[in-house]
């Protein structure tokens, strides 16, 4: 197998891994969801790869031949926004946090199911459509609106639809929005959860993410604003109106 495909096709994923079967593996899947591929295994070939070819987005493996991944992404940031998902077998989560301060916007632990590469795959690039929306000049013709939040009624609407929320939810989602794009872990999480200071665990966070992303979707099919960040907690990437 080539180190660098001699073409990229519109809408190309680009991965960053030098284990050639699972490289092979996670072109298989993209491809069947319809995404161009290109695949690099060696660290020092990825920058010039991603300027001459630039791909909608960098399967970035952490432990690389020539150059690591953190330092990679980090000189990517100086010159592209292009979404990175991180993929490592070093699941300890100062690692994890290392990545995501170099830039990453996601992480994939090894061993994983390639279905759900490619799921985080759309997903960044849904958020990255939303943001284009957000800030383009079009953005109103993109539908009704984002989040917006009525701190006075305790109430919320995503995408003109309002949600049925708990008080619990209200406060969660409120909480993430306002510091939207911003990793919040689980911990932080419950100390918001109840106002009452009642003993909770952290299985409570996800569960409430469940139900608010059960509502946001119900709201508006197919969205995903609330993104999770494996082993640390999660963020909200939707835009939120003022």
């Amino acid at each position: 197998m080539e180190e660098v495909a001699s073409v990229a096709a519109p809408g190309t994923v680009l991965i960053v891994e030098d284990e050639p079967k699972l490289a092979a593996v996670l072109q298989d899947y993209l491809r069947a969801a319809g995404f161009g591929t290109e695949i690099v295994a060696d660290g020092r070939l990825v920058l010039d790869a991603i300027r001459q070819r630039p791909p909608v987005l960098v399967l970035l493996d952490l432990m690389l031949p020539g150059r690591d991944g953190v330092s990679l992404c980090r000189e990517l940031r100086g010159f592209s926004r292009v979404p990175v998902i991180m993929v490592t077998a070093r699941v300890e989560e100062v690692e994890r946090l290392i990545g995501l301060e170099a830039g990453a916007d996601d992480y994939v632990c090894k061993p994983y199911r390639p279905r759900e590469v490619v799921a985080r795959v759309q997903a960044q690039l849904r958020r990255q459509a939303w943001d284009q929306a957000r800030q383009g000049p079009s953005a109103a013709e993109a539908g009704p609106g984002g989040l917006l939040i009525d701190d006075e009624a305790l109430r919320a609407h995503w995408q003109g639809a309002a949600l049925d929320l708990t008080p619990a939810e209200f406060r969660l989602l409120r909480h993430l929005a306002r510091s939207a794009g911003r990793v919040f872990s689980r911990d932080q999480l419950l100390d918001v959860l109840h106002e009452d200071g009642r003993a909770v665990t952290d299985r409570a966070v996800d569960s409430h993410i469940r139900n608010l992303r059960r509502k946001l979707e119900a709201a508006l099919p197919g969205s995903d604003p609330i993104r999770s960040v494996y082993g640390v907690g999660y963020a909200w990437e939707g835009w939120v109106e003022a």
